[in-house]
C-alpha cells in the first residue's frame, strides 16, 4: 500500500491496523543529539488513548509506547527511529457483520473497490488507531523543535454548534476537562449536549485548533511547498478532516483587502505585524507571527441507529452498527492536528537549511 509515509528529510511511516497485533511507526531523518526517551512519547499518546471519559470509545488500551530502535543513552542517534505499541483489547468479533456490508461514511466501499479486499476488523487502516504512530513521531518532532523556541497550543475550538468564546480562554483550562477545550463554561455546556446526542444513538462534528508560537520567519516555499500547503496535506490526511484553514481561513472570503492585509511595523531592528489574519504566513513562508491552523472534523460515522447501505452482492440492506465508538472525534484528535503540525514544520526547517549558502558555511 502506498501513501503511508510523510516527509521528506523527516520522514514518517505509520503501519499496523487497528485489530492486528500492533502499530507503529518509523521515523527516519531525526538529528542525532535530540534528548528522547519513552515517556516524551507517552505524555501525548496518553492524550489521545481510548477510554479517558464517557465521551471516548471504551477500549481499554494502555497504548504503551516501546522504542525499539535509533535511540541510545538518551539521546537520539541519526538512524531510523522505530516505536511500536501493541494492541492488546480488540473485539474483532463484533465487526464480523460487516464483513459483506458497507457502514455508511466510512471507507469500506472504497477500499474495496481499490484492492478488491480490506481488513473490516475496526476499520484496518483507516481506524483512528492509526494516528499512534503520527502522535509518537509527533513527540519526536516536538521535542527537537523545543530546542529552539517553538511550542505548540491545541485544542476543541469547537463541537457541534457550541464554539469557545476567546474572551474565556484559559489555556490552563484545556487539559483539566474532557474535550480539551480552553473554556470551561464551554465545555461543561458540550458535555451536556454529547450526553442529549449519544442519547439519540447519533454523533457530531467537531474543529480543534492549534496555535504554534515561536516559529522564525523564513519556512516553507513557494509554490507547491508552501508551508501552508504542506500543513494542509498533512492535518487533512488525519482521518475525518473535510477542511483545514489557516488564519481567518473561509472569512478571507468574505473580507477586504484594506482589512485583510496585516500591516506591517518595525523598532528599527524587528519587524512585526499589526494583526495576523494571514495565520502566520505570507506567500507560503512563515512571517515570524504565531502560526495559527484550524482543522474541521466530520460526525463520527459509526451510529447505532440503524441506517440504509448495500452489501457486497450490490443489494440494499439496512444496518445498525455494533463496537466500541467515540460520538465525537476532535478531543481525541486534538494531538494528532498538534503532532502533524510539528512533523511538518520539522520537515520543513531541515529543507530550509540549505536555502542560503551561509547555512552551509555555518557548517562545513
Amino acid at each position: 500500500m502506498a501513501g503511508s509515509s510523510f516527509g521528506k528529510i523527516f520522514t514518517v511511516t505509520t503501519w499496523g491496523e487497528s485489530h492486528g497485533k500492533g502499530l507503529g511507526a518509523v521515523i527516519d531523518g531525526c538529528p542525532a543529539g535530540v534528548p528522547l526517551c519513552e515517556d516524551d512519547i507517552q505524555k501525548l499518546l496518553d492524550r489521545r488513548k481510548p477510554g479517558q471519559s464517557s465521551f471516548s470509545t471504551q477500549r481499554n488500551e494502555a497504548d504503551t509506547a516501546v522504542i525499539l530502535s535509533g535511540v541510545f543513552e538518551g539521546k537520539t542517534t541519526g538512524t531510523p527511529i522505530s516505536i511500536m505499541v501493541s494492541n492488546t483489547d480488540q473485539h474483532s468479533g463484533d465487526y464480523g457483520e460487516i464483513a459483506y456490508t458497507y457502514r455508511p461514511g466510512h471507507a469500506d466501499y472504497t477500499f474495496d473497490e481499490k484492492y478488491g479486499f480490506r481488513d473490516y476488523r475496526g476499520g484496518g487502516r483507516s481506524s483512528g488507531r492509526e494516528t499512534i504512530g503520527r502522535v509518537a513521531a509527533g513527540a519526536i518532532a516536538e521535542k527537537a523543535l523545543s530546542e529552539f523556541g517553538i511550542s505548540f497550543l491545541a485544542y476543541t475550538r469547537s463541537i457541534g454548534e457550541l464554539t469557545i468564546d476567546y474572551e474565556k480562554f484559559d489555556a490552563a483550562e484545556i487539559m483539566r476537562n474532557p474535550h480539551y477545550m480552553p473554556d470551561a463554561d464551554c465545555a461543561n455546556a458540550a458535555s451536556d449536549y454529547l450526553k442529549h446526542i449519544m442519547s439519540e444513538y447519533d454523533s457530531v462534528g467537531s474543529s480543534v485548533e492549534c496555535i504554534v508560537t515561536g516559529l522564525p520567519a523564513g519556512i516553507g516555499d513557494p509554490v507547491f511547498d508552501k508551508l501552508d500547503a504542506r500543513l494542509a496535506q498533512a492535518v487533512m490526511s488525519i482521518g475525518a478532516v473535510k477542511a483545514v484553514e489557516i488564519g481567518d481561513g473561509t472569512e478571507a472570503a468574505r473580507n477586504r483587502g484594506s482589512l485583510n492585509n496585516d500591516p506591517f511595523s518595525s523598532d528599527g531592528n524587528v519587524v512585526t505585524k499589526l494583526s495576523n489574519h494571514s495565520g502566520g504566513t505570507l506567500g507560503g513562508i512563515s512571517d515570524g507571527s504565531k502560526l495559527v491552523l484550524r482543522a474541521s472534523f466530520k460526525p463520527t460515522p459509526s451510529i447505532f441507529s440503524e441506517q440504509q447501505t448495500v452489501n457486497q452482492n450490490h443489494e440494499n440492506v439496512t444496518l445498525a452498527i455494533k463496537g466500541r465508538h467515540d460520538p465525537i472525534i476532535g478531543p481525541r484528535a486534538v494531538v494528532v492536528v498538534e503532532s502533524m503540525c510539528a512533523i511538518t514544520i520539522l520537515d520543513l526547517m531541515l529543507s530550509n537549511m540549505g536555502a542560503k549558502i551561509e547555512n552551509m558555511k555555518k557548517i562545513y
